[in-house]
């Protein structure tokens, strides 16, 4: 029989990956004949492509996603967000980003930077996902 006492025990914070200074992924590889920078409505179709698993949206209608950065050899830079800082998939969420943009066509190495300043708030969302989610403001 286990002898701890559950109240001084490890809580769900202490499960959480540590997301206080961000987290940063990457994916793909460079280009070995670039054409220059991937399409912009490429790697927007692959940000699409993922979704929060807690609300029925993709992360680009979201709002999440801050910043795209394309570069002459084909390598993006994204910066993107997360509902909240205590989200269970900071730690997934970015890697699943570099990996999704990093299939795109035109795209070299991908690098996913999660950020929380700004912080993100439901009026970055598209009107889409606010139809979608039934929200009016």
């Amino acid at each position: 029989m286990d002898s701890r006492d559950p109240a001084t025990g490890p809580g769900l914070a202490d499960f959480l990956p540590d997301t206080a200074s961000g987290f940063r992924a990457e994916a793909g590889t460079a280009l070995e004949h670039p054409s220059g920078p991937a399409a912009l409505d490429h790697i927007e179709d692959a940000l699409r492509s993922v979704h929060d698993p807690e609300i029925p949206v993709n992360i680009f209608d979201l709002g999440l996603i801050y910043s795209v950065d394309r570069k002459q050899n084909g390598d993006v830079y994204i910066t993107m967000s997360l509902t909240a800082p205590g989200c269970p998939v900071a730690g997934e969420m970015p890697g699943q980003v570099a990996r999704a943009v990093a299939d795109a066509d035109g795209v070299g190495a991908v690098t996913v930077e999660l950020v929380w300043e700004p912080a993100w708030s439901p009026e970055r969302m598209s009107e889409d996902a606010k139809m979608a989610l039934d929200m009016d403001f």
